[in-house]
């Protein structure tokens, strides 16, 4: 999501920033391009005007031109500015001080409001709190079919009619008969998974309205399709406008999005970004940072959500152990694989990537590959060893790939190549421990 932009963000800002004194016409000139990228972006073209006014009004400031890096005051000036758009802070789930907290999730047909139940119900769950799922969709039978199996896959308690009684099920009894279930039997979290239509009509706005009312939830949040642009910023205001929201969830930001949706919702609604489903599998939600999602956008990655990942994938003991292994030069080709299997649970490479600064140039670098194969195919190359030569690489002799290659579809070539890759790993590995690699990475695994 909005690599074209960062993209062109960054090649505009290292043009500002090479261009020596900064005068009002080149920063003018700056400021079209990036009118222009927005716009491409599908950014509201109101927003963007008043978007451009702001930046320009404090570029042009002689604090600004007269500083000893103009250039990067311009970026500090427009990462404020973006930072502002979307929301400034870290709006989150406001939970209820008396439990439960009960969350009303509205939304079209197809946007992925059923599995976004899951994951919300799977992400709390992770931090202790008891969570019900509600299915208030009784008209299809197989919103309530989906919901009741992701609950069995998340080992969470699912609230539903018996599927002969749908049809003539009332829907607010649903959802107060849920709600009061979480109450009585004290959970921390009710999710209500009410029900969508392919377009907004006033039938479904009437049935919401009344789910409201009667249950007086302490979070309405839309679940919004990214893909869908600014027809993602207008459901969501005519949503809004009838229901009133407190907040959106944007699904499939892992995919072609230009990015409108996220840099247009908080400005047009004033309801802010809470959560962003970032892939299909049930653990792909997260936290929506104003000042992280500003800093990707213009190419600087977001170092603090890759440390977030990683603290959710490794337990301490896992690192430690990591540690030890590529400290004291006794990593294994056993070892290397569990690392891989490790590195694959935080996200695709391509998210991972996002969050590097200059991720942007070393995916330019990588065009045309495909990582994740790659970590497949070494993967089958070091399954297709015995438990021996993955722990001494040593034996692996001429026969031995040869095998190797034919059990994991591969070629020898392939194999020595992972060997040598290995070794460099290796060799790297050791040299940051005599350099002072080892205490560093000591203190860190300690802060956390």
């Amino acid at each position: 999501m909005l690599d074209s932009l960062s993209e062109k963000f960054e090649k505009i800002f290292k043009k500002l920033r090479g261009s020596g004194v900064l005068t009002e016409q080149n920063i003018a000139e700056a400021l079209k391009e990036v009118r222009l990228a927005l716009l491409e972006a599908d950014v509201n073209f109101k927003i963007v005007k008043d978007f451009i006014e702001r930046v320009r009004e404090k570029a042009v400031g002689q604090e600004v031109l007269q500083s000893l890096t103009p250039g990067h005051q311009v970026v500090k000036v427009v990462w404020d500015e973006l930072r502002e758009m979307m929301g400034r802070e870290r709006a989150g789930l406001a939970l209820a001080s008396n439990p439960p907290t009960v969350v009303m999730m509205v939304g079209l047909q197809g946007a992925g409001k059923t599995t976004t139940c899951g994951k919300l119900g799977r992400y709390f769950k992770a931090q202790g709190k008891r969570v019900l799922l509600v299915g208030a969709d009784p008209r299809r039978p197989a919103a309530g079919d989906q919901l009741a199996s992701l609950g069995r896959d998340l080992e969470i308690d699912v609230h539903r009619v018996d599927q002969a009684q749908a049809a003539q099920a009332d829907v607010v009894r649903i959802c107060q008969a849920g709600v009061e279930r979480g109450r009585e039997q004290g959970y921390d979290l009710v999710v209500l998974d009410t029900g969508g239509r392919l377009h907004i009509d006033d039938e479904l706005m009437g049935e919401l309205v009344a789910v409201r009312t009667a249950v007086q939830p302490h979070e309405v949040l839309l679940v919004a399709d990214a893909m869908t642009g600014q027809d993602a910023v207008t459901m969501a205001s005519q949503f809004d406008q009838r229901i009133g929201l407190t907040g959106v969830i944007l699904t499939k930001v892992e995919g072609d999005a230009r990015g409108g949706a996220v840099l247009s919702i908080r400005a047009v609604t004033g309801k802010p970004i809470k959560f962003l489903g970032i892939g299909e599998k049930l653990d792909a939600l997260e936290l929506f940072h104003p000042d992280r999602m500003a800093s990707r956008i213009l190419g600087m990655g977001d170092v603090l959500s890759l440390i977030e990942k990683a603290q959710e994938t490794f337990t301490l003991e896992q690192a430690e152990d990591a540690q030890k292994r590529l400290t004291s030069n006794t990593l294994t080709l056993e070892g290397f694989r569990a690392q891989l299997g490790q590195v694959s649970r935080m996200g695709s490479l391509d998210q991972i990537l996002g969050m590097l600064p200059g991720g942007q140039k070393l995916k330019g670098a990588m065009e045309g590959q495909m990582p994740e194969r790659e970590m497949k195919r070494v993967t089958a190359m070091i399954d297709s060893m015995t438990i021996r030569e993955r722990r001494d690489h040593t034996l692996i002799n001429g026969s031995r790939k040869k095998r190797i290659a034919r059990g994991s579809g591969t070629k020898v070539e392939e194999v020595n190549r992972l060997i040598k890759q290995f070794l460099s790993a290796r060799k790297i590995a050791k040299a940051m421990a005599g350099s002072g690699g080892r205490r560093q990475l000591a203190q860190l695994l300690r802060s956390r």
